[in-house]
């Protein structure tokens, strides 16, 4: 399945245009490295997203065309969130 709709699909991201954007933009990886959004997601493949100054990272548990929203949590499994520290000025 493309990552894409895949992205879309889990409701990681709502739009699949947004999650193109996303894809384009670097930040998504894919095992590791840049994905595009055309790029072939299976199961056991590791996700991370950024998402301004939070990333995601994403266990691919299973794929499907269409999922409801009650379900779209057993697609993936989280396997970390964090938050990276702001680059400015720091204030005693």
């Amino acid at each position: 399945m493309r990552l894409d709709k895949f992205l879309k699909v889990s409701r990681l991201i709502k739009r699949r245009t947004v999650a193109k954007d996303v894809s384009d933009q670097g930040r998504v990886l894919l095992n590791g490295k840049e994905a595009k959004p055309g790029s072939v997601v299976k199961p056991g493949d590791e996700l991370e997203i950024q998402f301004g100054q939070r990333i995601v990272t994403v266990r691919v548990e299973r794929l499907a065309e269409s999922a409801k929203k009650e379900d779209t949590d057993t697609l993936y499994t989280v396997l970390k969130e964090e938050f990276r520290k702001n680059d400015g000025p720091t204030f005693p």
